[in-house]
């Protein structure tokens, strides 16, 4: 679509100000795509097409289409306005389902006409008529190609499809009423009331003014102006003619003489049509202010999604994990294996294996899945974060951003579950205070162990009776038996205060793990919900943006 508008842009000229319009058109259709009512998008998106085909063919001819009413009288207003009788009066012409065109200088205006589909048989060039009648008139109709359209009240279908397709196409429309059919809804309804916007590009016609009085003529015209103000046409000129006697016609000529010369008929519906399409997509974009939804929800939700996850769990494992391996690894060494017995809260989560990321990441942990109550939180704050970022949006725009929010969801369980068992919770290698401790346990348990044996020599020897030699005493005390009791009581002390300091290690692993893992409870926040709904807001402020391009605001 970009390229049409690439076209128009460099046809248009000086008229910058309709390209900017076509082209915030062309953005807010791009915008909407996949989020609004595809009919509507595929009318705006005909609007730019047509646009660009209409310039890119000639910019020299105003195309004028004249329309009405079965017996109003248009074929023989079109035949007295092109000077000749072309059109069949009275019967059925034989293509009564084409128009008939009449070309006023038909150079280049081939492509033109094969645009708007007219069959060649059906085109006429003033040109090449035998008449020399308003030779001043026809020259100042010079590149004006008037077409006569089928009956729009006709019983064929055909000729309803025909007219609805040109009155898309054509610069100018000229609407030929009849004294007797003027009021009637099948050309209110269908076609002038649609066209509000286009008042610019149009004329009203009274023909068939020779059978009224004076009186009646001015009543009618009266009642024609209060009939189209109420179609949003207030501003239609309206012409009063009559194809037999003549009158009106050097006026409606007069004013078609001025479209022409001005060469901007199809620049002025081309606008009249970008404001129609706007207009059908104003009411969707509404007066909604996004707002930030990291700054607002996603704090919220990533507390959320980590309890669904199950990360208040793990981090209350890594504690328990790093406070039982500091105990066996800084622990007395006669009651050290007794920690070995209880299994690693870790290890029973599959949640241990941290030397190796790629095993990791294989395969789901065992941790609890979401329970209904969490499910639903999950839900509520999802929920929660669309509303408080769709506030003033339009419904459909509503139901894109909360669709949005939901498009991944299948695949949120698994990704908190991968964010959580690929995260290194810091359970593998050992503190260096740790192995500190352990060496310092065990001098202390060789000390203890080496009194032990020093006093076991002696009682041996006592029961042996044979001769001890003198024991030292240190502080009071046998030296083996000093060696004995303070390995002993140093081994436990020192063993008290280690478990108070891997209490306090622990928890600091357990905080440090808890960041950790709301770091990637974050990023999948951000992937699952956060960018997917900023996408809908993203593409709502363009939509909105090229609306109001459109429309000129």
């Amino acid at each position: 679509m970009s390229t049409i508008v690439d076209s128009v842009r460099g046809l248009i000229g000086r008229r910058a100000d309709l390209s900017i319009r076509l082209e915030g058109l062309d953005s807010a259709v791009e915008a909407a795509d996949g989020r609004l009512d595809p009919s509507l998008l595929a009318e705006t998106r005909a609007v730019t097409a047509r646009a660009g085909q209409r310039l890119r063919l000639s910019a020299e001819h105003t195309v004028v289409g004249v329309a009405g009413a079965t017996g109003s009288g248009k074929s023989s207003l079109f035949n007295a306005l092109c000077g000749i009788d072309i059109a069949t009066v009275g019967v059925r012409r034989p293509t009564t389902s084409s128009a008939l065109a009449c070309v006023w200088s038909p150079d280049d205006a081939e492509d033109l006409l094969d645009w708007l589909d007219i069959p060649p048989r059906n085109r006429v060039s003033r040109a090449n008529l035998n008449d020399t009648s308003e030779p001043d008139s026809d020259h100042d109709l010079r590149g004006l190609v008037l077409l006569d359209l089928p009956d729009h009240d006709s019983v064929e279908v055909s000729h309803h499809l025909e007219v609805e397709r040109l009155v898309r196409l054509v610069d100018v429309l000229v609407w030929v009423l009849d004294p007797q059919k003027y009021a009637d809804a099948a050309i209110h309804d269908r076609f002038l009331r649609p066209l509000a916007s286009h008042a610019e590009v149009m004329f009203a016609v009274l023909n068939q003014v020779d059978r009224l009085t004076p009186t009646q003529r001015d009543s009618c015209l009266d009642d024609i102006s209060r009939l189209l103000a109420a179609d949003g046409l207030s501003s239609v000129p309206i012409f009063a003619t009559s194809a037999t006697r003549g009158d009106g016609l050097t006026e409606l000529r007069r004013a078609l003489a001025a479209r022409v010369a001005a060469k901007k008929a199809a620049r002025d519906r081309l606008a009249a049509d970008i404001t129609a399409a706007a207009g059908r997509l104003a009411p969707l974009a509404g007066e909604g202010k996004t707002t930030d939804v990291a700054r607002g929800s996603q704090g919220t939700l990533v507390d959320t999604f980590a309890e669904a996850a199950g990360v208040p769990v793990v981090v209350r494992a890594v504690r328990k994990s790093a406070h039982s391996r500091a105990r066996q690894a800084t622990g007395w060494p006669v009651t050290r294996w007794l920690g070995k017995l209880r299994p690693d809260p870790l290890r029973r989560l599959h949640l241990d294996r941290r030397t190796d990321p790629a095993v990791a990441s294989i395969g789901r942990s065992s941790l609890p899945t979401a329970s209904p109550v969490q499910r639903a939180r999950v839900d509520t704050e999802v929920r929660r974060a669309v509303d408080a970022t769709t506030q003033g949006m339009p419904k459909p725009w509503v139901d894109a951003v909360r669709r949005a929010s939901l498009s991944r969801s299948d695949d949120l369980s698994d990704a908190l579950d991968q964010a959580v068992s690929t995260t290194d919770l810091g359970a593998a290698g050992t503190p260096l205070w740790w192995r500190l401790v352990r060496t310092l346990q065990w001098v202390l348990f060789g000390i203890a162990v080496a009194g032990g044996v020093w006093l076991a020599a002696l009682a041996g020897m006592g029961y042996l009776r044979l001769p001890q030699p003198d024991t030292p005493r240190w502080y009071g005390f046998p030296a083996p038996t000093f060696l004995l009791l303070g390995g002993i009581i140093a081994g436990i002390l020192v063993a008290v205060l280690a478990r108070l300091a891997s209490s306090i290690a622990a928890r600091r692993r357990a905080a440090a793990t808890d960041r950790r893992l709301r770091a990637g409870i974050v990023e999948v926040t951000e992937q699952f919900v956060i960018e997917p709904i900023e996408a809908e807001l993203a593409a709502y402020q363009r939509f909105r943006g090229g609306v109001q391009a459109a429309l000129h605001r």
